[in-house]
């Protein structure tokens, strides 16, 4: 299962509710401040409707480069929102809790449990503080989830890298060596390389 809603809409959906409030910032440049702004004062909201109930909570204060400040408010958890209801963007794609799971569920039955209980995060978007809280909680809580199963949520430190070391570690492996087609290779035979290689 993919999902298509990632940092950049959280970053571009920040622009649009930082706008929405009177701080217009719509230059590339702009735009750069706006997902360093996302990287420092954003989190993710365990139960958003609770959350939106305190909104009156002290604002967040953000130097932008030129000395002037944004004052972010209930902003800094609406926006990564998206990730879990992209539908805030127009999005018809499930939230990552919903991919999550129906992806799981698409493994053998006898794959499941093993892997509900060896999630891991990975990625930028994982290090808001409280993605992985709010995650498991709505893993649990999903439709599909089964009840008696034990969900386990791992959130390395370096996991803003852990698809390049995975891709590393994979790549150096002499099992995976033997699988590697040259681009020599493929102009010579085409598709028909990967078929013969069984991929």
């Amino acid at each position: 299962t993919r999902m298509d809603v990632a940092g950049r809409d959280v970053t571009r959906y920040l622009r649009l509710l930082l706008r929405r409030t009177g701080y217009n910032l719509d230059t590339s440049a702009e735009l750069e401040v706006v997902r360093q702004m996302k990287e420092e004062v954003c989190h993710v909201a365990f139960s958003p409707n609770k959350e939106e109930t305190y909104t009156m909570q002290q604002p967040r204060r953000y130097v932008l480069p030129d000395g002037s400040d944004v004052q972010v408010g209930p902003e800094a958890f609406r926006a990564p929102e998206v990730l879990f209801t992209p539908e805030l963007i127009g999005s018809e794609a499930g939230g990552i809790a919903d991919c999550l799971v129906n992806s799981i569920m698409r493994a053998d039955l006898d794959l499941r449990r093993t892997l509900f209980a060896q999630i891991v995060l990975a990625g930028g978007s994982t290090l808001f503080p409280g993605f992985g809280d709010r995650l498991l909680n709505d893993v649990r809580k999903h439709r599909l989830s089964p009840k008696d199963t034990k969900i386990r949520i791992g959130a390395p430190h370096e996991r803003l890298f852990s698809t390049w070391i995975g891709g590393s570690i994979l790549a150096s492996l002499a099992a995976f060596k033997t699988m590697w087609i040259s681009r020599q290779e493929y102009d010579e035979e085409g598709a028909r390389v990967l078929i013969e290689r069984g991929l």
